[in-house]
């Protein structure tokens, strides 16, 4: 597990690589996908992160949903004060508010 700093740069070099992830479901109770995370610009941070936590936890529950926010860094304080602004982080602070945990899928490209 990394520790993470204050910066999301410095923490998403720390990250495994993306290559051959095709996208990230987030899964919830009932077996419904809640939200998609692609491999495409501008989603390719949120997919490294989501990746990790999936390796470092298995699940996206209230403890590496905490972890999760650590690593976004300053983009975690941004979504504090610009709900919908980040939608990735968001998911991470409803989680840590007492939100339902959530299943990570990985899907490879093929």
């Amino acid at each position: 597990m990394i520790q993470p700093s204050n910066v999301f740069k410095d923490n998403l070099a720390q990250m495994p690589a993306i290559d051959g992830i095709e996208r990230i479901d987030l899964v919830d109770g009932k077996g419904e996908v809640v939200a998609s995370i692609e491999n495409k610009p501008g989603k390719q941070g949120s997919l490294a992160v989501y990746s990790y936590l999936k390796q470092t936890f298995g699940t996206l529950d209230a403890k590496a949903a905490e972890h999760g926010l650590a690593v976004f860094a300053e983009h975690t304080a941004d979504a504090r004060n610009r709900p919908g602004a980040h939608p990735n982080v968001d998911r991470l602070l409803a989680v840590a508010d007492g939100g339902e945990a959530l299943r990570i899928d990985v899907i490879q490209a093929k």
